[in-house]
Parts: structure tokens; C-alpha cells; sequence
């Protein structure tokens, strides 16, 4: 069996700032993602704000009383009145499974956006940058990113409901880990298995996907796409893992300035007059952060277009735009 190629660093640099440059270019497709996972949030939160106040007219208590940490019977006081627990879980199923339709076609118009601007642009990342160059690379238009999620959304929306199928096997076997182990064990079992479960579910995302991208790359059915992704997986795992860990990394740093950000903020509330100003500021911190977190997503998705392409070149002696170009015109 031959031995996987060796991690360069020039390969790594090149598709993460073409990546970055990718995603730059096609701005628009960075704020529709973000309105997209702002609006599904939204959407999640009604019904549970809807069901603290449902469970609060049932049980006869306050609403600010059943979210409290210290009422330890709302989940008895749930199971024993079946019509308000049967309830709350259709909306946030009916709820839940909407929204994720909703993001699933707007990913593939994104995808595909990105794919077409990836086959067509030119080596944008090899200096020296010239803005005009990255300009140029933008294919976002409303009629194209319409007409790709319309073919792509079929596809997009089995892959996403099979990983919701995941992401529900994954949550009830977690779950009855943690309820099942042994108490004596203490709080070290549990965070281990929390740890396991975080790990295994960011494996699931990665490889989701990295399926999203081959699908739109090379507008193949779901099954070619598993096989695909996998073999390319294999052969350039430690480009890919390398890709993984540095926008984690990134991602990672993010979070911790926008958790300081919020701090901040926090305190500033406290001040008279000056406080007035705390929310503003802080809806202007949970958007940029939206889009700060939507873009490292998306040049994520064009380092890895830039990896697949290599792989496309060198397994099948083709370029992968000719690939994607020879399955789009057969489809």
C-alpha cells in the first residue's frame, strides 16, 4: 500500500490563504450564512421561552421559578403531565427540522458559490496579492446561488437529515452513559465522556462537510460522494487535520476574545449614563462575531476545495474543474 504523502507547509499556506481569499471575495455569501444561522437560533429559541411559560401555566408556578437551577422536580413535574411534555416537543421538533431545511438549502447555494469561484479564479494566493485579483474572484450572484441550491438541495437535505439521524443516535447513547455509570466513579468519568462525545461529534461534522464540498465539487450522488470524501480523507489526512486544527485553534482564540468582549461589556452596563450604551455595543459584538465565525467556516471550506482539487488532479489526471464542469454539463 503506498505510504501517504508527507505534510508540506507550502501546501498548508496556500490552500489557507486561498481559502481565506476564496471567502473574501464572496462576501455575500458570509452574511446570508450568518442572517441564515441568526434567524435558525432565533426560531429554536421561541419555543423554548414558549415552553417555560407553558410548563409554568400547567405546574401553577412562576416562569422565572421553573428555570431556576434550585427546582429539581421540573423534569418529574414534565413526565407527569404527558400533553404539555408531547406539546413542547412537537414545537421544537416542527421547529428544529424547518430551520435545519431552511439552513441545509442555503448551505448549498454557499457551497456551490464557493466551488464555482475556487474552479475559476486564478492563483490568488501566490504573491504578490493584488486586490483587483481577489475582486475578480467573486461568482456570487442572486440567480446562480439560487439555481445551485435548487440542484444541490436534494442532495444537501438527505446528507442533513442524515446527520441529524447521527447527531440524535449520538445524543441518546451520550445520555445514557452518563445517566447509567456508576455514581462512585464521580465527576471525572463524566467529563470524559462529555470530552469523548465532543470529539466524536466534531469528527461528524468534519466529515459532513467535507461530503457537502465533494457533492457540489463534482455534483455526484451521496454514495459516490461518502467514497470520494473517504479515499481523499485518506490520502491527504495530514493536510486536512492540519486545515482542522488551525481554524479550531483560530476559532478557539475567537471565542475567548468575544467571552472578554462580553465581560467588558458586562461591567460597562453597570456604569450610569454609559451603560445606556452596553446593548447597542453588545448587539454589534454578537454580529460581528456571527460573521467573524461564518467566515472562518467558509475559508475553512475553500482551504479544503483548494486540498480536494490536488487530489482530483492527482488520482484521476484531471483537474477538478474539468471534473466539475464534465458532471455538471451531464447532469
Amino acid at each position: 500500500m503506498k505510504a501517504p504523502p508527507k505534510m508540506s507547509h507550502s501546501v498548508l499556506k496556500s490552500a489557507v490563504k486561498r481559502g481565506a481569499l476564496i471567502a473574501a471575495a464572496n462576501w455575500p455569501v458570509t452574511l446570508i450564512q450568518a442572517s441564515a444561522d441568526s434567524l435558525f437560533k432565533l426560531l429554536l429559541a421561541a419555543p423554548l421561552i414558549g415552553g417555560v411559560f407553558l410548563v409554568a401555566l400547567a405546574i401553577g408556578g412562576e416562569p422565572t421559578a421553573i428555570i431556576s437551577p434550585e427546582i429539581a422536580t421540573i423534569a418529574t413535574a414534565l413526565i407527569a403531565r404527558p400533553v404539555v411534555l408531547t406539546a413542547f416537543l412537537l414545537a421544537l421538533a416542527v421547529v428544529a427540522v424547518g430551520g435545519s431545511v431552511f439552513v441545509f438549502l442555503i448551505k448549498a447555494g454557499t457551497v456551490a458559490t464557493l466551488v464555482q469561484s475556487d474552479r475559476e479564479a486564478a492563483s490568488i494566493e501566490e504573491p504578490p496579492l493584488h486586490v483587483s485579483a481577489v475582486l475578480r474572484a467573486s461568482r456570487f450572484s442572486v440567480d446562480s446561488y439560487v439555481e445551485s441550491a435548487r440542484l444541490l438541495f436534494p442532495r444537501y437535505l438527505r446528507l442533513g437529515f442524515a446527520l441529524m439521524a447521527v447527531y440524535l443516535v449520538s445524543g441518546l447513547a451520550y445520555l445514557a452513559a452518563v445517566v447509567n455509570r456508576d455514581s462512585s466513579e464521580g465527576w471525572i468519568v463524566t467529563a470524559l465522556i462529555t470530552a469523548a462525545f465532543a470529539a466524536w461529534i466534531t469528527v461528524v461534522n468534519l466529515a459532513y462537510l467535507l461530503v457537502q464540498i465533494v457533492v457540489a465539487a463534482d455534483n455526484c450522488s451521496l454514495p459516490s460522494a461518502i467514497r470520494r470524501a473517504a479515499a481523499f480523507v485518506r490520502h491527504e489526512r495530514r493536510h486536512v487535520v492540519a486545515v482542522f486544527l488551525l481554524v479550531l485553534a483560530v476559532i478557539v482564540v475567537a471565542t475567548g476574545a468575544s467571552i472578554l468582549a462580553t465581560a467588558a461589556l458586562g461591567l460597562v452596563a453597570f456604569v450610569p449614563f454609559v451603560g445606556l450604551a452596553a446593548l447597542p455595543l453588545q448587539l454589534l459584538a454578537w454580529l460581528l462575531r456571527g460573521l467573524v465565525f461564518q467566515y472562518l467556516g467558509l475559508a475553512s471550506v475553500g482551504a479544503y476545495l483548494k486540498l480536494y482539487r490536488g487530489f482530483a488532479t492527482t488520482r484521476n489526471g484531471l483537474t477538478a474543474a474539468s471534473t466539475y464542469d464534465h458532471a455538471w454539463r451531464t447532469t
